[in-house]
């Protein structure tokens, strides 16, 4: 059975804006396939001489008479634009209509246009409400519609209305096989999307969420890796062939003892590091990602390591403590580092800082305390850090008291 379009226009008061002398405004009610937009007139009349059930004014006098020829007339500029929309390829809708009623010379909404504005307005937000990495998240997103729309639907842009279910199923699609993303991030590049919607959806320009029963769920993620103690011992211990992998080794051990991301450990300076009454050393320093402070006491491994680099030239010259390289070249030298040490996991920056959450948990640092050493804002997000190692559930299970008097 084919779906009939249905298109109505009704008028009626607004008994709530009621002036001293008895008027009220006229309003049009668009309905376009059972979804209504309403809209002023700019028309007034009596409420005393309106008919609710006809939509009209019903007195005999010069301004009922005006009112009346006033309400025809937006009437037939509503059905005028109503066929001149689906002339142009356009849906129709009610959102659209009172677009082109409230400005007759522009141009419809397009999505990747929309979205390149909105990408500059979330890069003004940057640093006040968000982070460089996110605000690029939404240039990417924008690449990659572009890429797609362009493959898919051989266009260079489509009006926003046009972004259904099977569109975003398709970009879904698009961005796991042509992009090789997995299914997390995918959905991560999604979010992004669905931000927007929302936007749009605030200022009117759509009156559908396509996002409505399309459910974006994160499968879970692997269980985290991180190093044995027996495996940081051998890395410590390993001579290294250059000096290269040697750099690498001692700032990836640091990060094991700190908990330190990367982005952290790459603008670590001499001020960040703190000594309180008792002679003890911190590092104090807001994370580059979130700008919570982290407040880390260093222990003697990481102390020596610090002291081996603070007569490094590279770090005098850049006002660094460490000489750390961009992130994809440490992550395949730490590949490297593993195949000389035998250790059979796939190493990268971050896994030090799950080594450290994770034995910073096990030898009974309460998750509270490792939440604020990792610049956490709640617990929650430590756990994701953390795996329980069976030495802490033989340890915590030994302290129960089995004071049974029974035999077997």
């Amino acid at each position: 059975m084919l779906n009939r379009k249905t298109f109505f226009v009704s008028f009626f008061l607004r008994r709530d804006r009621v002036m001293k002398n008895g008027t009220a405004p006229i309003m049009a009610r668009i309905s376009v396939n059972g979804i209504a937009k309403e809209i002023y007139t700019q028309c007034r009349t009596a409420v005393d001489k309106w008919d609710p059930a006809k939509g009209r004014a019903t007195g005999r006098d010069r301004l009922s008479y005006e009112v009346n020829a006033y309400i025809d007339d937006f009437r037939a500029k509503v059905i005028e634009i109503y066929r001149t929309l689906q002339a142009e390829g356009f849906e129709g809708n009610a959102i659209e209509i009172k677009e082109r009623l409230k400005s007759p010379g522009k141009q419809v909404r397009m999505l990747l246009a929309e979205l390149m504005l909105y990408c500059e307005k979330r890069q003004k937000e940057v640093g006040v409400r968000i982070t460089q990495l996110t605000s690029n998240k939404y240039y990417r997103l924008c690449r990659y519609l572009h890429e797609y729309t362009r493959l898919e639907y051989k266009k260079e842009d489509i009006r926003l209305t046009e972004v259904t279910y099977g569109y975003l199923d398709g970009f879904n699609t698009f961005l796991q096989t042509a992009h090789r993303c997995h299914h997390n991030g995918a959905i991560n590049i999604l979010d992004c999307l669905r931000n927007f919607i929302l936007y749009c959806l605030r200022n009117e320009w759509i009156e559908k969420n396509p996002f409505k029963n399309y459910k974006l769920k994160e499968v879970a993620p692997p269980p985290k890796e991180h190093l044995t103690k027996k495996e940081i011992e051998m890395l410590i211990a390993k001579p290294m062939p250059n000096l290269r992998l040697g750099n690498v080794r001692d700032i990836f051990v640091f990060c094991c003892f700190t908990g330190l991301a990367f982005s952290d450990i790459h603008g670590l300076r001499k001020e960040h590091i703190v000594e309180d009454s008792n002679g003890v050393r911190w590092i104090r320093k807001g994370r580059q990602k979130t700008k919570i402070m982290c407040n880390i006491p260093l222990m003697e491994i990481p102390l020596k390591i610090l002291e081996k680099y603070s007569t490094n030239e590279y770090c005098k010259k850049h006002g660094v403590l460490f000489p750390v390289l961009c992130n994809q070249k440490m992550n395949a030298y730490l590949k490297e580092l593993a195949d000389i040490c035998g250790i059979k996991k796939t190493l990268t920056t971050h896994v030090g800082r799950h080594t450290f959450a994770t034995f910073a948990l096990a030898n009974g640092v309460s998750i509270e305390s490792v939440a604020k050493m990792l610049g956490h804002t709640n617990v929650q997000m430590t756990r994701h850090y953390a795996r329980v190692l069976d030495r802490t559930v033989i340890r915590e299970m030994s302290q129960i008291k089995m004071d049974f008097h029974i035999s077997i």
